[in-house]
């Protein structure tokens, strides 16, 4: 069965990363696969948790949004609920796990 943009079933979306794409975070990657864009950014601060204060350890945490019309059908931004939704809570949680496992703090 075909592919909607034309590419064979065992075929990649085409993969461009581009660094330092927001000049003003510590790191930066536009990831660009196919039609799909994730940005992604790093900040570093002086500051844990404070259940962590004084064990002499760093930490890791994330913040995941969509924007509102990245889908056929247009989603209200999370900001503007003024609160966040589980899909999005979980996502956050998950990417934040992941990092903190890979990263030695």
């Amino acid at each position: 069965m075909p592919r909607a943009d034309g590419r064979a079933p065992d075929e990649l979306r085409p993969l461009v990363l581009k660094r330092r794409f927001n000049k003003y975070a510590e790191g930066s990657v536009l990831i660009e696969l196919g039609e799909t864009r994730v940005v992604c950014t790093a900040t570093i601060e002086e500051r844990v948790p404070p259940w962590l204060r004084g064990h002499g350890q760093g930490w890791v945490t994330a913040e995941y949004g969509m924007l509102p019309r990245s889908t056929k059908e247009r989603s209200p931004r999370e900001s503007a609920t003024g609160k966040t939704g589980g899909r999005v809570h979980e996502i956050q949680r998950l990417i934040g796990r992941s990092l903190r496992a890979v990263v030695d703090m």
